[in-house]
């Protein structure tokens, strides 16, 4: 500890002895500090706080009907890159600072030193952002911070319009396209249903139903022919029984005959059901009984003479031959009906195998188009909805910019802080003084003690002899103290006054 003590007390003797190189550093590096800080140029600052509403009521109306954009993320994008290079450049056409850029470099000067200067700060949370720009000009700090302010304001709203411009063109370019097939697919169905007209699937347009029902009512229909023949066969027999006379002869049929007629009947009957007129069973089955028919004439024509020439003239006679005529106008009517309904069973059969066809290539038709049709009321919808979209990212209902802090042109500069500064250049000289003092101490060393001696030469220190200054050196040092301390006075006034200077006028 005494050890570092005597170093320090030496270091001490050691600036003391080159005080005056000290005190004129000291003195330099003060003047010219002070000099230095009272020519830098003012800095004056102007800032703008805005605060963004995007809570709009429109957003819960319109949730359904379009695509609502996200404000949020729109402004915290442009709030990010409100300073890019196109912006910068912008503001300084609106700020006529491109009257003082003669060269590109200027320009380049310019839009550095306003992407260094320039600051913005955005809170998510609270959405609000400040904008800060200091400079030397008070009135450009307040029409730079009014130009980024504008452009903010413009940058949130500008692109999404043109974005929906863009979108609405090429969903036009769609809905044409999907015009033209849907008149291709109209026309086409169009001549489907002209050539198809009878076979297009409709409401109740059932074949295999139809067909059913056309095979009952021919069913019913040879029924009802069979019990009309047989009744026609009944009351001819009955005639026959009672002897029905022909002038003066009476007819007789086979029974053998008979039979075979009935029989063939029957079975022409079952092979309508099944066949049309033109199937070869059908035509060889009525060939057979047209001929067996013949020959029942025949053998009607055969006469017999019977006893009572006055039978024919009976009263029963003439009413079973009234019956018999209308059975049978009753046997021709249900042979009728029966052909009827076995053309329209063949046609019916026809019209089923070929309307599942028929309806399959419709049902094609129809599914391309609704397709189409489907896709053309989308992009129409979709239009409609890129629209309203547009509509609404442009309306400033969707956020509302409120200014709360507008920029002002700055009365007083907020920097540099001269007296921050003039306090800092004191310390400063006074440490250069010393330090000074110190290197020269060092660089031109003298022992100062007896200690210093010992340490330097490592011999043994014996004694010393104390200086006998005289009268005239004594009043010398003196005055060389007293000049050293009043220039140390002096510069302590110099800087108070400085400093009230700078306080007076900040």
């Amino acid at each position: 500890m005494e050890e570092l003590f005597t170093q320090f007390q030496s270091l001490i003797k050691g600036v003391w002895k080159y005080r005056w190189y000290a005190m004129i550093t000291t003195w330099v590096v003060a003047i010219c500090g002070w000099i230095i800080v009272l020519k830098m140029p003012d800095n004056y600052q102007s800032s703008a706080r805005v605060f963004v509403d995007t809570q709009s009521i429109l957003k819960p109306l319109l949730s359904g009907m379009t695509s609502v954009p996200n404000i949020d993320q729109q402004v915290s994008i442009m709030s990010r890159t409100l300073l890019s290079r196109p912006n910068l450049e912008r503001v300084i056409r609106m700020v006529d600072l491109d009257i003082k850029t003669k060269t590109d470099k200027d320009k380049e000067e310019w839009v550095d030193k306003l992407l260094s200067e320039i600051k913005i700060v955005g809170t998510v949370q609270n959405d609000i952002y400040s904008i800060t720009y200091n400079n030397e000009n008070p009135r450009l700090v307040k029409e730079v911070v009014q130009a980024l302010l504008t452009i903010f304001v413009e940058g949130s709203i500008g692109d999404k319009k043109q974005d929906s411009a863009k979108a609405i063109q090429f969903i036009d370019d769609q809905i044409k396209n999907y015009e033209e097939k849907l008149i291709k697919a109209e026309n086409e169905l169009k001549e489907f249903k002209v050539k198809n007209i009878g076979l297009l699937p409709r409401q109740g347009n059932d074949y295999s139903s139809k067909l059913f029902e056309a095979n009952e009512s021919l069913s019913q229909a040879i029924l009802e022919l069979r019990e009309a023949e047989q009744a026609r066969n009944a009351i001819k027999k009955q005639i026959e029984n009672n002897g029905v006379v022909d002038g003066a002869h009476v007819a007789t049929i086979s029974p053998e005959l008979e039979n075979r007629i009935q029989t063939l009947n029957k079975n022409l009957d079952a092979l309508r059901l099944q066949y049309t007129e033109q199937h070869p069973d059908i035509v060889s089955t009525k060939r057979l009984l047209a001929q067996l028919e013949a020959r029942v004439k025949e053998e009607a024509s055969m006469k017999k003479p019977i006893g009572d020439p006055g039978l024919n003239y009976s009263p029963m006679l003439q009413q079973l031959k009234v019956s018999l005529s209308a059975a049978e106008a009753r046997v021709a009517s249900m042979r009728a009906r029966v052909n009827e309904y076995a053309s329209r069973n063949a046609k019916l059969k026809d019209l089923s195998i070929a309307a599942p066809e028929v309806e399959k290539q419709f049902v094609q038709l129809n599914r391309d188009y609704q397709i189409d049709k489907a896709n053309y009321d989308k992009m129409v919808a979709n239009r409609e909805s890129a629209k309203l979209s547009g509509d609404l990212s442009a309306t400033t209902e969707m956020m509302t910019f409120r200014v709360i802090d507008p920029p002002t042109v700055p009365l007083k500069p907020v920097g540099p802080n001269r007296l921050r500064l003039g306090s800092f250049v004191f310390v400063v000289a006074l440490l250069a003084g010393i330090g000074i003092a110190a290197l020269l101490s060092k660089i031109r060393p003298t022992f100062v003690s007896t200690y210093n001696l010992r340490e330097m030469t490592g011999l043994p220190i014996l004694g010393s002899v104390a200086m006998n200054w005289t009268n005239a050196e004594q009043e010398r040092q003196k005055k060389g103290l007293l000049i050293f301390i009043l220039s140390f006075i002096v510069l302590i006034a110099f800087y108070s006054a400085w400093m009230a200077f700078l306080f007076w006028h900040s």
